[in-house]
Formats: structure tokens, C-alpha cells, sequence
């Protein structure tokens, strides 16, 4: 059935329904409704047939996108359409419209940085008070603060969701779902600034979402935002209670500071007293932090919850954690591979990380590991059950569950997992009786809340091996990999270079992300790299480049197809399915060289080249392609141009003479960048994925998702007259305090970067290296950096960037990237 909603101040959908935004995040199809919109890389019409056949029976949908498919499906009496023309817009109306139905406080906050950790520090003191509904994570886009305020729920007393915009005119979309009683604005800084004029833009816009606030807690020592406070928020909100404090001046709301060894004294005065809080840290942000999250529990025991006990809720304060802001995925013993999300736990957070799980090793055995969730607001029944439908929809071996009343529960969560799950009651039970050398080849999730102290666990199943790490952000890899579909457009298809191991960032994991965002296809250079991702379940199609007649057997056996770049590969290829039985018929890639001369068919050999195909039946040519010599460089437009131009004569040749229309791809990253014209039907996307923009023209728009770092072994005060490292090539001109780092060229820190050629980040510092770079160590001048044994080293990410370290030892970031040794452990996380 087909319901258009032209109102949506008038669209009303049953509270107990599930909004989902992405088909791949489907846990249960009763009770779903799919909302589907259509961004500007992906459609979410795309996937409603899917959804379909997997149970869903209600969608939103948008007019424009309406097809004879979607008709067809809504002739089914059980399935409803609605019909809007935003499905953005309608799912904040549905979740404002949601709102108004609870009375309880929320709290409201937004900023440059800082919202996030505020938001589960706040959660962190008070949830031994107050039920609370949080947005889970850093949920606090357009669509994800809808997402959090639809799970308000009667037995909640507090809500806490946070509000990110990168443009004008958002906030106030915003503000009409989470309507805050109370407002906290974190700071300013140039964070997302490219969609606003200037800083006072961007705080005007931010203030919008207190324009009906009671209450605004603010640090009042950044100018523009107290200016604008008076000049904007006062003027449309005349009665709103400003708590703005200062380290700085004077005023109502002054604090004081006095630091002690890692630790922070707060003297915070207000409405008449004065408190003394203990912070468990000196940094200047996670103070400013936390006195937004003090003030904001002053304001809450003076209002709201006059039964807080200020002096308990003020002593948890000196326990503060850190709030990771990721998850990671780590290598860990026996084949296994961890994902440790051990801060918190709540629905919407486990949610989130079995959808993470989903993404990476499809082939694994999938192993999730989970305390008792806090906080739940259904009865035991209904939380019971919605826990196993969430736990039995991703297909999980085994389930292990982890404390008093997942244990009291055992019997009715009997069914979770493929095989009979394990309950113990505390995590020292787990640890003690739990055999951990029994699970092998796994993909392990690892969630639970702090009070279970999971990171014990964690600890037990990670990697013996030395402290150097190479940290990959899957966010960064998503944000580069929509950068160039952002370029293509929906009809140009995209193959992704993950040979040399995904350019040394991971191949599996990398293909497996890939996998999850849908790309068309994968390349790797060998058979062998191939196959390890088709044992790890990749299944997209694979072309390899450097195909032998002794791989061919491995070719078939692992649906892998060969580029074929040669008369002499094409006969042995021809010669060896020949013999193979049935009438199965295999995909190659014709390779042309039109002028990098290193493999391919050259025009003079296209006749015969043709001939042969067209005599055969057995072959199917999935695309036919060729490589841009200079495309990242201005100086050969004219070389690239003709490239172009003899790709385009070849193929058509090939096309006209065989009766065909493959697959044509010519651009790489730099030639999708600056020569649109090469783009074809498919493009090959290598080193810009990884993070560097090869043409140069666009590089702010590419994140590096590696971060290359160690930790410091040893620190030593040297004398002027001693030297440092082999060949006694380190000399100094002055006493210096000297740091050994846990890396060497054996990891891939490249021995040319030795003797003050290289610079590694340490606490904010670049410290330069002394003497030659040893097999498994190096040395770096610290003197004017405080630092300690375990600290940590970047060796290039952000800062240094590799582009500029290439540059320095006259290479390029290829060769830094692929030489990071396979010894160095590899952790990926999701921000």
C-alpha cells in the first residue's frame, strides 16, 4: 500500500517501531521500518527489494525515487510505503514529534571538540543516580541525533544527546528533536569550519539549538562565543540562565586550578559555595571538560535531582576514565582477532558494534563476549528478548556471557549463539575456568561495562609481540573511498588496489571494509593474494595482475581472473582451461599498453589478438584496460591525452572486432582527480584510498589512514663527547637526552631516515633521530620534550605526513607504506 504524507507535522508511526537507515545494519525485520534516502553517494531505494525478501514490510521512501519495482512490491496488502518527499526530513519529524512526549530534563550539547566526552563523562558520574538515554557514541549528525532521541523511553529520568552540524542552517533542524532544557557548548575551534564564513558564523549557528534552553553552561574565556551569546542567544531566549564560567576573570561562575602530580585540584564557586573537585588528569581539554560536566551536575542537584549527593557524585570524579572514541580491531593469539569496545554497554551500543563486526573476517568464527547491560529499560522479559533476537540475527558461534544477571537469565538465553553459550557470573570466574586457548581463528567481540573491568580480558588474548603498531582509521579509508565516488557519479564503477598486502595498511581487513561499502571490484598482483581473500570470505569479483601458467590452477579454483597482457600468456591460458571439463566460462582482463611499456598488447598486435578470441568460447572478456604513464603530473598532459586517446582507438577496435562492450578502465588516482575524460566505465583507485592525493591538486581532501607508531624503550642523558649508534655516526654538540625506540628498518622505518634526516612526533614534539637507524631500534633526540619510558612515537600519520618523509629521503609514499614489515602488529578502528 501506498500512503503520501505531504505533512509531517501530521506522519505518525507506532514508538515501538525500529528506524533503520542502512540495510546492512538489519537485526530484526519485525517491527522495521526502513527509512531510505538518498544521499549523494548512496540511494537507499537500491536496497529495498533485498530488504523485502529479508521480512521488512514498512518503508519511507521519497516521491522522486518511486519506480515500477517499488509499485509492484507496495500491491502487497502487508506492506506499507509512505511516501515522502525528504526521508532526511521525516524521520526528524517522526523523532520530534517523539520528543514531546517526555517531561524529564535533557541536556543538550554542541561544540568544536569535546561533546562526546563530555556527553559519557556525565553518564559516567550519574548512572548510579539516574536512568539516562544517551546518543550512542558520537551519534550527533542529522540523521543519528533523530536515531538517539527515538529511543526516549517513559522509565528514563535524563536524557543527554549531543549535536553536530558542518553547515549553515542544520542546528535548527536539531534543535526541534532534541528541544534541551539544558545547554552546554563545549568551545570553538576551526573543527568543520569549511561550511561556515567564519568562527562567529559557525558559533551563531551552534547557538541555535538553545534557543528555548532554561539553562547554557559555557566557558565564557572564548570571546566569540560570549559574544554572540549577547548579541544572538539573549535576544531570542531573554530568560535563560547563563552559567558562564572562567579560569581567567571574574565572575559568578570562577574556578580555580592547582596542579599536583598527574592530578588536577578544582575549586569551582557557585550560586554562593564553593566545591573541590579531584581530576585525574593535568591536560588543559579534558579539564575544560570536565568542568562543563561539574557545573552541569551543580545545576542538576539544585533543579531537577535535589537528592544527588554533591560530595559522592563530586568523589567519582577523581576515578574519570578516558572515553576510547573507537573501536578497535587488534590482532590477538592463536589466529584470533579482537574488537575491544570495553567502556561501556547499552543496546545502542552493541548495536553498533555488531555492526562493526559485521564488516570485518566474514569467514571467522564470530565470538561475542558480553557483560550485563545497565540501565535497560524494559522489563526482563522484553530486554531478554530483544537481546536475543539482536544476538541470533548475526549469526554468531558462540556467545559468552558475563554477569549477575545475564547469569540469573541463563535459562532463557539457553538458545543464543550456534552452539550452547557459556555464563559466568563476575569476569574473574571467566578468566579463571574459561579455556581462552580454545578459541582459535575467531573474530572476538569484547563488550562490556567498565565495572567489569573487561580490559583484563583483552589483555589475555592480544599478540605477544613488541610495542610498535600500525593503526589504520576505517573512517578515514571511508571518507577517501567517497571522496573519488563523489567525482564518479553512480554509473562509473570502482576497482581498488589492495595488493602488497591493501599498500601495507592490511589486505583482508581492508578488502573486507571495501566489501561492506560495495566497490566493484578488487585487484591484487599475485594469485596467492587472491586467494588468502577468498579463504576470508571476500566474494567480490578479484582481477590479478601477474597471472603464471603455473597459478592458473589456483586462478579457477578461486574464481580469480587473470589480466592477460601477452599472446604467449593468452595461448597458455587457452591451452589450460581447454582441458578443463564442463563449459564454465572464464573472465579475463586484456591489458593495452598505449605507453607505459612495461606488460601489455600493443596496436600491431591487437589483429591477432582478435582473431584468437573470436575463435574461442570459453573466454569471457570482463574488461579491457590500460595505465596512465604520468597522470599525476602536469608536464605529461599531452603523453596522457594520447594515451587516451589510443585507449579509446584500442578499445573500440577490440569492441567492433569481438561484438562486445566490456569493462573499460584506464584512470588511476591521479587520472581520476585531473582527467575526467579517462574515467570510462571503471576507475582503479590505489594510493589515493590510502591516503595520498597523487595529483597534488586536492590533497586536503584525502586523510592518510595510517599512523605508523612505537613506543620510547629507554631514555638517557649522553655526553657532548660521547656518540650515539653504529659507526659511532651519532655525534653531539651538547649533553642530550636521548630516547631508544622500539623500531628499526626490520619494521620498515627506513634506514636513510637516520641522522637528523627524520623526525618522529613525541608528545606533540618533533624530536629529530641521532646516528643510523639499527634493525630493531632507533634513537631520537628528546632533550627539550617531557616525555617518560612508554611513551608513544609517531613515525609518520598526520604529522610527520608521509609525503613529506618520502620526499626527504628522495622517495615515494609507496615505498614507506608497502615496507611497513609484516612483524608490526596492525590494529583498525571506527571512530
Amino acid at each position: 500500500m501506498l500512503t503520501t504524507i505531504t505533512d509531517l507535522t501530521q506522519f505518525f508511526l507506532p514508538e515501538h517501531y525500529i528506524l533503520l537507515t542502512d540495510s546492512r545494519f538489519l537485526s530484526e525485520a519485525r517491527n522495521t521500518i526502513f527509512v531510505a534516502i538518498k544521499g549523494e553517494r548512496h540511494n537507499g531505494h537500491d536496497f529495498i527489494e533485498n530488504l523485502y525478501s529479508k521480512g521488512i514490510r514498512n518503508f519511507i521512501i521519497e516521491e522522486k525515487s518511486l519506480n515500477p519495482k517499488l509499485n509492484e512490491l507496495s500491491k502487497d496488502p502487508k506492506t506499507n510505503f509512505y511516501v515522502v518527499q525528504n526521508a532526511t526530513a521525516a524521520i526528524q519529524a517522526l523523532a520530534a514529534k517523539h520528543r514531546h512526549n517526555f517531561k524529564y530534563p535533557v541536556i543538550g550539547i554542541t561544540g568544536s571538540n569535546g561533546k562526546t566526552i563530555v556527553k559519557e563523562w556525565l553518564c559516567q558520574i550519574l548512572e548510579d543516580d539516574l536512568s539516562i538515554i544517551k546518543s550512542p557514541r558520537s551519534y550527533n549528525s542529522q540523521i543519528g541525533v533523530a536515531l538517539s532521541v527515538w529511543d526516549m523511553s517513559e522509565n528514563k529520568q535524563l536524557g543527554v544527546f549531543e549535536a553536530g552540524i558542518s553547515q549553515v542552517g542544520e542546528m535548527q533542524n536539531l534543535a526541534n528533536i532534541i528541544k534541551p532544557e539544558i545547554g552546554i557548548f563545549t568551545n570553538i575551534g576551526t573543527a568543520h569550519q569549511s561550511g561556515f564564513r567564519s568562527i562567529k558564523q559557525k558559533v551563531s549557528e551552534k547557538l541555535r539549538l538553545f534557543r528555548e534552553s532554561k539553562v547554557l553552561i559555557y566557558c565564557k574565556d572564548y570571546p566569540e562565543v560570549q559574544e554572540e551569546i549577547n548579541i544572538l542567544l539573549k535576544a531570542v531566549n531573554p530568560n535563560i540562565q547563563l552559567i558562564g564560567w572562567t579560569a581567567k576573570g571574574s565572575g559568578s561562575f570562577m574556578i580555580e586550578k592547582a596542579y599536583q602530580d598527574q592530578q588536577t585540584d578544582i575549586t569551582l564557586y557557585y550560586e554562593g559555595e564553593d566545591h573541590q573537585i579531584t581530576l585525574p588528569f593535568t591536560d588543559e581539554a579534558s579539564i575544560e571538560n570536565a568542568i562543563h560536566a561539574i557545573f552541569t551536575i551543580l545545576y542538576l542537584s539544585k533543579t531537577s535531582f535535589k537528592s544527588l549527593n554533591i560530595k559522592t557524585v563530586g568523589s567519582r570524579f577523581k576515578q574519570l576514565k578516558s572515553v576510547p572514541m573507537r573501536l578497535e580491531l587488534k590482532q590477538a593469539i592463536n589466529e584470533n582477532y579482537i574488537i575491544d569496545d570495553t567502556y561501556n554497554n547499552d543496546l545502542g551500543g552493541l548495536k553498533m558494534a555488531l555492526n562493526f563486526m559485521s564488516q570485518n573476517h566474514t569467514k571467522r568464527r564470530k565470538v561475542l563476549i558480553l557483560s550485563d547491560i545497565l540501565q535497560v529499560s524494559q522489563s526482563d522479559a522484553d530486554f531478554q528478548a530483544e537481546l536475543s533476537e539482536l544476538v541470533n540475527s548475526q549469526d554468531l558461534n558462540l556467545f559468552i556471557a558475563i554477569g549477575p544477571k545475564l547469569y540469573e537469565a541463563k535459562e532463557k538465553l539457553a538458545t543464543l549463539g550456534s552452539q550452547n553459550p557459556y555464563f559466568f557470573k563476575n569476569t574473574e570466574d571467566f578468566l579463571h575456568f574459561f579455556d581462552i586457548d580454545s578459541l582459535k581463528n575467531s573474530l572476538i567481540l569484547v563488550k562490556g561495562a567498565r565495572q567489569f573491568s573487561f580490559e583484563k580480558i583483552i589483555n589475555s588474548f592480544l599478540r605477544r609481540t613488541h610495542g610498535t603498531s600500525f593503526e589504520v582509521n576505517l573512517n578515514a579509508l571511508t571518507n577517501n573511498l567517497n571522496f573519488y565516488r563523489a567525482k564518479l557519479g553512480s554509473e562509473t564503477k570502482i576497482m581498488v588496489m589492495v595488493k602488497a598486502f591493501a599498500y601495507g595498511s592490511g589486505s583482508t581487513e581492508v578488502a573486507s571494509l571495501l566489501q561492506y561499502h560495495r566497490v566493484d571490484y578488487l585487484a591484487v598482483a599475485y594469485p596467492d593474494e587472491g586467494v588468502v581473500l577468498r579463504q576470508n570470505g571476500i566474494k567480490l569479483p578479484i582481477m590479478v595482475l601477474n597471472a603464471a601458467k603455473e597459478t592458473f590452477q589456483k586462478i579457477v579454483e578461486y574464481d580469480l581472473e587473470p589480466e592477460i597482457f601477452s599472446h604467449k600468456i593468452l595461448d597458455e591460458f587457452l591451452k589450460f582451461i581447454g582441458n578443463m571439463s564442463g563449459s564454465k566460462v572464464y573472465k579475463i582482463h586484456l591489458k593495452i599498453d598505449t605507453g607505459m611499456h612495461r606488460l601489455g598488447f600493443s596496436g600491431d598486435e591487437l589483429p591477432e589478438l582478435g582473431q584468437k578470441l573470436k575463435a574461442q568460447t570459453q573466454i569471457n572478456v570482463a574488461s579491457v584496460f590500460s595505465h596512465l604513464v604520468g597522470a599525476d603530473d602536469a608536464q605529461f598532459n599531452d603523453f596522457s591525452s594520447k594515451q587516451i586517446e589510443s585507449f579509446k582507438s584500442a578499445a573500440d577496435y577490440i569492441n567492433a572486432e569481438l561484438g562486445i562492450k566490456p569493462i573499460l578502465h584506464l584512470a588511476n588516482s591521479a587520472g581520476i582527480v585531473r582527467f575526467p575524460e579517462a574515467r570510462f566505465d571503471m576507475v582503479r583507485l590505489g594510493i589515493g584510498l590510502y591516503g595520498v592525493e597523487a595529483a597534488g591538486m586536492e590533497a586536503e581532501s584525502v586523510e592518510p589512514i595510517g599512523t605508523f607508531k612505537t613506543t620510547i624503550s629507554q631514555i638517557k642523558v649522553i655526553k657532548a663527547t660521547e656518540t650515539v649508534g653504529y659507526s659511532r655516526k651519532g655525534k653531539l654538540n651538547q649533553d642530550t637526552k636521548v630516547a631508544t625506540l622500539a623500531v628499526g628498518y626490520a619494521d620498515g622505518y627506513d634506514r636513510r631516515l637516520g641522522n637528523g634526516v627524520g623526525h618522529v612526533l613525541i608528545n606533540g614534539s618533533l624530536c629529530p633521530t641521532i646516528g643510523n637507524v639499527c634493525m630493531d631500534m632507533t634513537m631520537v633526540d628528546v632533550t627539550e620534550v617531557n616525555c617518560v619510558e612508554g611513551d608513544a612515537a609517531v613515525l609518520f600519520g598526520k604529522k610527520p605526513h608521509i609525503v613529506e618523509l618520502a620526499a626527504k629521503i628522495g622517495t615515494i609514499p609507496y615505498e614507506l607504506l608497502t615496507g611497513i614489515s609484516e612483524r608490526v602488529k596492525r590494529v583498525f578502528y571506527y571512530e
